[in-house]
């Protein structure tokens, strides 16, 4: 295949010129004009696929290339001269995630600890105790706070034990993920954030669905064990398992807190220290039940 420099004053033939576009399992053909360069080739792919392509992964768009029988990177300043396949890639998440949290790249979401949940949820009392630690961490230390409730006409308001105060967003939902356009516009006024610290309830529903939203759309996503329950022991346990075997960090509350802090002379690491003087409730993380 013929590669076009990618000169200023390279004038391109008219016309269009057919090419066919790879994604996953698809391969449809089409055409662009002559000279068409990787703008042209990523808004096709998006006219094509935009259904299946999740915007906020990363990319590298790939040629066949004849010599080699098979698909290479595209190379700088490739212009479309001739017949050819073209592919998109999605580049995986790091197989190893190390999870390194620090303030300014992390973001809290506290997800329906609402009062008709009290009687239902396993340890919800625990869940409430860890939450109002996190809550009080994130305001010593600057983290931004979202909240979100599940409709709260029928299932009531956050309770009152939690704090909000200074919660960035508190938002109702309907929707199981708390990934709303909403969420997702605040996530977007946080410069450089990185990391979600996830915690409320059902594990298995609203915290599940939410972490892989958000692993997703390439953010690292921390879940607290002792601050996330379900009505049943079995549903909490399988979901943390599944949770963990995809990439996700399953963690505690104190192991957060001390690792935002860093450092024993981090100016906060007294107020901190005071939080977890007392070992968080187990909630029955340990048990066999």
């Amino acid at each position: 295949l013929k590669m076009a420099a990618a000169e200023p004053g390279a004038a391109p033939g008219g016309g269009s010129v057919p090419v066919l576009f790879c994604f996953s399992v698809f391969a449809r053909p089409s055409s662009v004009p002559h000279g068409a360069g990787y703008e042209l080739l990523i808004q096709k792919f998006l006219s094509l696929y935009g259904d299946q392509i999740d915007m906020h992964r990363k990319f590298v768009v790939q040629l066949f290339a004849e010599e080699w029988s098979q698909y290479i990177d595209l190379p700088k300043g490739f212009l479309v001269n001739e017949r050819c396949k073209v592919r998109l890639v999605p580049l995986q998440i790091q197989i190893t995630t190390l999870g390194n949290l620090t303030p300014s790249s992390t973001v809290f979401f506290c997800c329906d600890m609402q009062e008709r949940f009290r009687p239902a949820i396993k340890y919800f009392g625990d869940i409430i105790s860890v939450g109002q630690r996190l809550l009080q961490g994130a305001r010593l230390l600057g983290i931004p706070v979202i909240v979100t409730e599940q409709y709260p006409k029928g299932l009531g308001s956050t309770v009152q034990e939690i704090d909000l105060t200074g919660a960035k967003l508190v938002l109702p939902k309907t929707k199981f993920s708390m990934v709303l356009p909403e969420v997702e516009a605040a996530l977007a006024e946080i410069p450089g954030v990185r990391s979600v610290v996830l915690f409320g309830v059902e594990t298995h529903v609203c915290i599940q669905q939410t972490a892989l939203e958000l692993i997703g759309r390439g953010l690292e996503v921390h879940i607290v064990a002792d601050a996330t329950s379900s009505r049943s022991m079995m549903d909490r346990m399988f979901a943390l398992e599944r949770l963990a075997r995809t990439g996700i960090i399953v963690t505690t509350s104190e192991a957060i807190l001390l690792q935002l802090v860093a450092d024993k002379e981090h100016p906060k690491f007294k107020e901190i220290q005071n939080l977890i003087k007392a070992s968080a409730p187990e909630s029955g993380l340990l048990s066999k039940v």
